[in-house]
């Protein structure tokens, strides 16, 4: 089955961080892992892969429910200083992250990160990856009052772009990031990581595909076509 074009010529491309540019959602979740096996708890996966896209209050939630408050923080504690570590070496990038960058610095297309990290952390990571200073906003949890999937924090990155919301392309790893991509009227591009697009996923009607070097060839279709018109 062909890959359908692009039905507009972006004027911006926003990007999610954790999975989709940077190989941080198998570090985050062995880290959380660890620190939960250390206090005696042997979690399910399936309990860490329901945190994948979410929010720090929800993936506090969930892990109440699993452990208790108290169990909780401990964990939490344990598994930010494991993290820390994995950080300060350099997370390994996505593949393609770099090939995309370096295609839409060349073309002149403004870029914007929106994570669901917050702020000190996100930036650490970013320039712990050198990839810091190739986005002209950096818009994270910090920064909205309501995380993904409620569309914030892509609105936020919009106007930090000058922008309208339509006219943005965003690349997300996450269900959570697609609905929250097509609550604010951006065109979604998913490259799925950890979780597998179900039947409801799939339902939203966005675009999925096999990896960033897909997204960036589609694009580049785009902007041919448009040169020629």
């Amino acid at each position: 089955m062909s890959t359908p074009a692009l039905p507009f010529t972006p004027a911006a491309v926003i990007f999610d961080m954790d999975g989709l540019m940077l190989d941080s959602e198998r570090a985050i979740i062995a880290c959380l892992a660890e620190a939960a096996r250390e206090r005696g708890h042997d979690l399910p996966e399936l309990l860490w892969l329901s945190m994948v896209g979410h929010s720090e209050a929800v993936c506090r939630h969930l892990l109440d429910e699993a452990v208790g408050e108290a169990e909780r923080e401990r964990i939490l504690r344990r598994s930010h200083v494991l993290y820390d570590a994995v950080v300060a070496a350099g997370m390994p990038h996505r593949p393609g992250i770099i090939e995309m960058l370096d295609f839409l610095q060349v073309q002149g297309i403004p870029r914007a990160v929106a994570t669901s990290t917050r702020r000190p952390l996100a930036l650490k990571k970013l320039e712990a990856a050198g990839l810091l200073t190739r986005f002209d906003a950096i818009c994270t949890s910090s920064d909205v009052e309501h995380p993904k999937p409620a569309p914030d924090i892509y609105l936020l990155a919009a106007r930090s772009l000058g922008i309208e919301p339509s006219r943005c392309l965003v690349l997300e790893d996450s269900p959570t990031g697609v609905r929250a991509a097509l609550a604010a009227g951006m065109y979604p591009i998913q490259i799925p990581d950890l979780l597998v697009p179900d039947d409801a996923v799939r339902a939203l009607g966005h675009l999925i595909l096999p990896s960033l070097d897909d997204a960036r060839l589609l694009l580049e279709q785009r902007l041919a076509m448009s040169s020629r018109t």
